[in-house]
C-alpha cells in the first residue's frame, strides 16, 4: 500500500487501525535496524522502535505531508538513537569513550555479529564515530539513503552531509588500518 493511501486511511476512524497495521508492517523492521546500528543492543533497539511507533500513532494526524512518511519516520527514530545515547551518557556521567566502549562489548556478544570478523571490525569503527557522523554513515551506506533525503532527516544540508561521510570514512580507513 502506497504511503498516500495509508495516510488517508489513517485519518478515517473506521480504517486507522488497519492503515497504522499496515505502516508498522511497512516500516517496523527498516526503523528497527537503524535504530539497532546506533544502539546496538537488541532489547534497547526493541524498545526504541515502540517508543517510535507510539510517537507516529500519536502524532500521525498531524503530519503535514511536506516530506516523504518515510523520512519523517526516520527523523523521529534518529531523535529518538540520539536522545536514548545522550541519556545514557547523561545518567551514568559516561564520556563518549566508555558509552563506545559499552557498545562495543554489547557488539561483541551479540550473535548477530557471530563469525563475521570484518562486519565486527567495521561495527567497532563506527562505534568510535561521533553520533552524527554514524548517523549519517549508516544511512548513506547501509541504507542507501540519497543525501536529500538524509538532509531531510537530520535537517542538515546535502553538502554538510557530504563532509561529514567523508570524514566518517576517513576516520573508519584510519581504525581499520590501525587493527
Amino acid at each position: 500500500m502506497e504511503d498516500k493511501e495509508l495516510l488517508v486511511k489513517f485519518l478515517n476512524p473506521d480504517t486507522q487501525n488497519f492503515a497504522f497495521n499496515q505502516l508498522v508492517r511497512k516500516y517496523q523492521q527498516q526503523v528497527y535496524w537503524h535504530i539497532r546500528k546506533m544502539v546496538i543492543d537488541h532489547d534497547d533497539a526493541n524498545d526504541l522502535t515502540q517508543e517510535v511507533f507510539l510517537k507516529i500513532w500519536k502524532n500521525l494526524d498531524t503530519f503535514r505531508q511536506d516530506s516523504q512518511l518515510y523520512t519523517w519516520i526516520y527523523r523521529i527514530a534518529t531523535n529518538e538513537c540520539l536522545s536514548f545515547l545522550k541519556s545514557k551518557r547523561r545518567k551514568f556521567f559516561l564520556p563518549i569513550r566508555d558509552v563506545a566502549a559499552e557498545l562495543t562489548e554489547k557488539l561483541e556478544n551479540s550473535p548477530v555479529m557471530e563469525g563475521d570478523e570484518i562486519q565486527m571490525l567495521l561495527q567497532k569503527a563506527l562505534l568510535q564515530l561521533p553520533d552524527k557522523q554514524r548517523l549519517v554513515f549508516n544511512m548513506r551506506y547501509y541504507d542507501d539513503l540519497k543525501y536529500e533525503d538524509i538532509s531531510a532527516i537530520l535537517g542538515t544540508s546535502a553538502g554538510a552531509l557530504k563532509a561529514s561521510y567523508h570524514h566518517a570514512v576517513k576516520k573508519i580507513e584510519e581504525f581499520l588500518s590501525r587493527h
